[in-house]
């Protein structure tokens, strides 16, 4: 079977640069293992997190890395097994994240940042998933003046990017969520973040979002992305349809992306941040009504279809580890504090991956040493945020059409 393009991965990513290539007139067919909408497109804490201008930076502050070693948080752990393993990519996002570098990745991420609502929304109302979005923001709740003082005044500086925002006393949050605990042993003060839109599902989303692409005519396969393979006009891999053959392919493939771009040479340091969530039933009485995130101990509750989902910070281990509860019994129990949580949906908590790169940018565009193969990977924490965003990108360039964003930031030649 010949196609234009082979997109490698059916997360959010990969279906959102499917649909975008599709747009352009271009037969794509897209691959994967599994079914649309697993791994870390299905896990994450469902934000389209439109507010989220400044990356997720390596702290500077001596006491919070002090604090991390620690390693009792649950925003941050490490299994001191690996350590020696993850240094090298830590000792580079550290360096990524000094004050000048960090304004770089700023700068770099704020067009994708900008379009993920607008182009979300397209789609959603393409895919007739407007049953999955909620329009009412999230809340960082902070527990102690300090931090609450701290966070408004650093809220306040964005301005210039004309995020709607506003800053909530114990009073004004239990207002809007009367369930959350507030006060000495709660929340002290919290900011509810208006612009960005949050999922109810957010690995059925990205199925919706496959069946509009499914709807208009593209194709979806199982098969093995390791397969891939240079041909004399392009490139090819093995489904269950048999071989497929294209002059393009995009590698789209989350924290799996290594296994593509080094055996092809690419020395792109992509590290993984791995994340916990599980969902909880709410008591009689009890409900939740907006994501909330609770700054300073690092974890998220948001409202699912399948209950409450609490979602962990990051863990960094080998991806092989078995999965560790402490990080996600440790969230829970702060959790708890806030909001009495009823019995667990599922017998074990779920076990993800997030591709990172260490200077906060995912790597979109052509691969600099391979005609016809395309890279779309490491969006860390933002991958359903940017993944509409990132996937026009994609898209613009591979078809020769101006792209909505200067991709140099994004340039897998940025590695050498």
């Amino acid at each position: 079977m010949k196609t234009d393009v082979i997109v490698l991965g059916a997360g959010i990513v990969g279906v959102s640069a499917a649909l975008h290539l599709q747009a352009r007139g271009r037969n794509v067919v897209l691959v994967d293992k599994g079914e649309p909408g697993q791994g870390t497109s299905y896990g994450n804490a469902g934000l389209i997190e439109r507010s989220s201008v400044v990356p997720y930076a390596f702290p500077r502050s001596l006491a919070t890395v002090l604090r991390y070693a620690l390693n009792r948080s649950s925003d941050v752990r490490y299994d001191p097994r690996d350590l020696l393993h993850v240094a090298p990519f830590l000792f580079r996002y550290w360096r990524q994240s000094s004050p000048r570098n960090l304004a770089v990745a700023t700068k770099a991420m704020l067009p994708l940042i900008e379009a993920s609502v607008v182009e979300h929304d397209a789609l959603i109302e393409a895919a007739g998933a407007g049953d999955l979005v909620r329009a009412k923001g999230w809340i960082a709740a902070y527990r102690t003046p300090k931090r609450f003082e701290a966070a408004a005044a650093e809220a306040a500086s964005l301005s210039p990017h004309g995020l709607a925002m506003t800053v909530l006393d114990a009073d004004g949050l239990a207002g809007l969520e009367p369930s959350i605990a507030t006060g000495t042993k709660g929340v002290f003060g919290a900011i509810h973040w208006l612009d960005p839109k949050t999922v109810t599902d957010p690995g059925e989303l990205t199925r919706r979002y496959a069946g509009l692409f499914a709807e208009r005519g593209g194709t979806i396969l199982r098969g093995e992305a390791t397969s891939l393979a240079k041909t004399e006009p392009g490139w090819s891999v093995e489904t269950e349809w048999g071989r497929i053959e294209a002059a393009d392919t995009v590698v789209a493939l989350a924290s799996k992306a290594g296994s593509i771009f080094r055996r092809l040479g690419y020395a792109i340091p992509l590290g993984i941040k791995r994340g916990y969530h599980r969902h909880y039933r709410l008591p009689a009485g009890v409900a939740l009504h907006h994501s909330v995130v609770d700054e300073e101990a690092g974890y998220v509750l948001a409202p699912m279809r399948q209950g409450v989902r609490l979602t962990t910070g990051i863990e960094f281990a080998q991806s092989d580890r078995p999965a560790n509860a402490r990080q996600i019994d440790h969230a829970e129990r702060w959790a708890r504090q806030l909001l009495p949580l009823g019995q667990p949906v599922e017998a074990s908590p779920w076990l993800g991956h997030r591709p990172c790169l260490p200077d906060m940018r995912p790597v979109i565009g052509p691969a600099h040493r391979h005609k016809g193969l395309w890279f779309n990977f490491g969006h860390a924490h933002h991958g359903l945020t940017i993944g509409p965003a990132s996937g026009r990108l994609l898209a613009e360039l591979l078809t020769g059409a101006a792209p909505f964003v200067d991709p140099a930031p994004y340039s897998s030649s940025r590695f050498g």
